[in-house]
């Protein structure tokens, strides 16, 4: 079959949603300590590694093709991809690929500065395989919540063109139970050096994030028409929400940071992902208003209940999925004159399914999560030692660090290296 111009744009689009998981790598990595950097950058290269390899095994087949009672598909049935070689349907085999990858990628966030990375490598093959995968093919793959699935079939089928459930919802449901099981940081909420220590790469990663994301909401486009409505909401979003969480830092602090512009960026990518073909540009302009203005509001709820999401993952992506899920139910546009959200005098049967499938994303994720990662915590552990939090993962799980000033790593405070004491690499390793 002839290379056509919509086979090039899928797999120009799957290369930038790849993209996007080295961005991250950077958002978050500067969102840490000094001495959590690089560990940080590396929780999400690894997954790049894993899902890939999960993926072409039997990530791809568990997310379409025949099902088993409407929860995931056949892991065998296009093992190792071999069946779809000389296919064009290998094209959307990778472009599925980066989806799996950025969203388990995206949990991390939560149990950053003192998670183990072997309990991390183990946790990302099992969870994209129990949760990312069957979630998949419920939303997706023609499962439950399909149309002609179980529950799609009673309620309605719900709406999500990019991931609100199936990355956004479920990772930031993920991230919850992770730090829950995890516990919080030592001096969390009142040590300041966990406060970022590279403002650049944080809006460095936010910037390749919003890049990446084109490809991100646009690549599963039908038309042309809906590419360019896709594109112009997936710029009209993040930008109003960035303006949203500004002004509420204006208000609430006295004035707007550079980490809100680039969180209130993130979480009106979050927001228009599953509306992003469903919603007109003023649509996109107001939910990304709203779901910048909630986000920055949403961030400082770990402090009054008392779970330590690291980079709040639970704030933004979890929080502004929500958003765009079920406003949805509002703000969808009539599809030939027909449907479409009750501001466009659709009833109630497209909110309807918008809230049933929000609530199955957030259950399914929740209670698988919480088996595996308890099964991790109790087996090999999950949190690394005090003592190693204290010296800094990047040397406890990696023997590095990610800054040498005179010779000496930096651990978490630009101190003068004379005045500056670590652990050496081999003790704080062997601790």
């Amino acid at each position: 079959m002839d290379l056509t111009a919509g086979h090039v744009w899928v797999m120009v689009s799957a290369a930038l949603v790849l993209l996007m998981t080295p961005g991250l790598a950077f958002f978050y990595g500067g969102m840490t300590r000094a001495k959590a950097a690089l560990n940080m950058m590396m929780m999400s290269f690894v997954s790049i590694g894993l899902v890939g390899v999960v993926w072409v095994l039997w990530g791809f087949s568990m997310s379409g093709g025949d099902g088993v009672a409407g929860l995931f598909g056949n892991p065998f049935a296009s093992f190792g991809l071999e069946d779809l070689i000389g296919t064009e349907d290998m094209i959307g085999a990778g472009f599925g690929a980066t989806f799996a990858i950025i969203t388990v990628a995206l949990i991390s966030g939560a149990i950053a500065d003192r998670a183990k990375f072997g309990a991390w490598a183990v946790f990302v093959p099992v969870w994209v395989t129990l949760v990312y995968c069957p979630l998949a093919f419920m939303v997706w793959g023609g499962g439950l919540l399909g149309e002609e699935g179980a529950i799609g079939s009673v309620v309605g089928e719900a709406i999500d063109f990019a991931g609100g459930t199936v990355v956004h919802i479920n990772a930031g449901v993920a991230a919850l139970v992770l730090a829950l099981i995890i516990g919080k940081r030592r001096g969390f909420g009142s040590d300041p050096s966990h406060r970022p220590h590279n403002i650049p790469f944080v809006m460095l990663g936010a910037a390749m994030l919003w890049f990446g994301w084109f490809g991100f909401n646009g690549g599963a486009a039908g038309t042309a028409e809906e590419a360019g409505l896709i594109w112009v909401n997936t710029l009209a979003a993040p930008a109003a929400a960035m303006v949203g969480w500004l002004i509420t830092e204006r208000i609430r602090d006295g004035r707007p940071t550079s980490l809100g512009a680039a969180s209130g960026i993130v979480a009106g990518l979050v927001a228009i992902t599953p509306a992003c073909a469903s919603v007109s540009p003023l649509g996109a302009l107001g939910l990304g208003l709203v779901s910048g203005i909630l986000a920055a509001l949403a961030v400082g709820l770990k402090y009054k209940f008392g779970y330590d999401d690291s980079l709040d993952v639970v704030g933004v992506h979890l929080v502004a999925g929500l958003v765009g899920t079920v406003a949805l139910g509002f703000i969808a546009l009539p599809v030939d004159g027909e449907g479409g959200g009750l501001f466009y005098g659709g009833g109630f049967a497209q909110l309807g399914a918008q809230i049933v499938a929000t609530v199955v994303a957030i259950v399914f994720s929740a209670v698988m999560t919480l088996i595996i990662g308890l099964a991790i915590h109790k087996t090999m552990g999950f949190r690394v030692t005090e003592e190693q939090e204290i010296n800094g993962v990047d040397l406890s799980e990696h023997a590095e660090t990610a800054y040498e000033l005179g010779g000496i790593g930096v651990g978490g405070s630009f101190r003068p290296a004379a005045e500056h004491t670590t652990v050496p690499v081999k003790e704080s390793v062997n601790s």
